[in-house]
């Protein structure tokens, strides 16, 4: 059976803070694409949204230019029966001829008034949809351009750090497969409850490096010592002295 190596404390403390590094490297990489990607997918979104308005304004014009339409084939056929019942109306042999035919010309002429009422207020509705339609044209015109615009702006930052994340990956793989087990999963626990992420920090100006309460001098003395693994007693967050803490470098 192969033997479990004994990390000293100074060891353990090592390897946790240097995950910690590139941990915050990668959230400072992160942070520099900030609020982007969100942008961009809610831009992708709204645009899909006033894209879809669009075509509903396009197929309401449409189905009211089809009424239109039909209204004007409803005016032609009357007037075709206007002119039938104008001519046969020269030709009556009674006045309940007379009558009937006047009648059927006075239901024609109504027809043929309200189908162009129909038209006219049709027609208003297409004006105001039209408006409504190129509203929405432009609205997609600048959102368009302001989304090229984050795009490009991201397309810089992730070619940009691409690379270095990459490698950072890596290495946080590699980090967390030297951290002990047990302060692995602790250390993963302090950090999920910090949004800055830190969760090893070191003592600055007899200070916790996270919340800034004050540390003992003798509590400093012990952090330095290496002897036991030191935790904030306001934060949680694991202590750390500044010697170690400036001998972990990435590069």
């Amino acid at each position: 059976m192969a033997a479990v190596k004994d990390y000293s404390i100074q060891e353990r403390l090592s390897s946790v803070l240097r995950l910690q590094k590139i941990d915050s490297k990668l959230d400072e990489i992160h942070i520099l694409k900030g609020e982007l990607p969100m942008e961009v997918a809610d831009l992708e979104d709204e645009i899909a949204g006033l894209k879809s308005r669009q075509m509903r304004i396009e197929e309401e014009i449409n189905g009211v230019n089809e009424f239109i339409k039909q209204r004007k084939e409803a005016i032609a056929e009357s007037e075709a029966l206007l002119k039938k019942y104008e001519k046969q109306s020269s030709n009556v042999k009674n006045n309940r001829e007379y009558e009937a035919i006047n009648k059927e010309i006075e239901m024609q002429q109504l027809d043929i008034d309200l189908a162009k009422k129909h038209i006219k207020d049709a027609e208003g509705e297409i004006a105001l949809k039209a408006v409504n339609l190129e509203e929405a044209k432009k609205n997609i015109d600048v959102k368009d351009g302001v989304l090229q615009t984050k795009k490009g702006e991201l397309d810089k930052i992730i070619a940009a750090d691409e690379k270095e994340e990459k490698q950072l990956n890596i290495q946080a793989v590699e980090a967390k497969a030297a951290v002990e087990p047990r302060l692995l999963l602790s250390y993963e626990k302090i950090r999920s409850n910090y949004r800055n992420g830190l969760a090893v920090v070191p003592v600055e100006r007899d200070a916790c490096g996270g919340c800034f309460h004050a540390i003992p001098p003798q509590k400093q003395s012990e952090i330095r010592q290496h002897k036991k693994i030191m935790i904030c007693e306001n934060c949680g967050r694991i202590l750390v002295d500044e010697e170690l803490n400036n001998s972990i470098s990435l590069s």
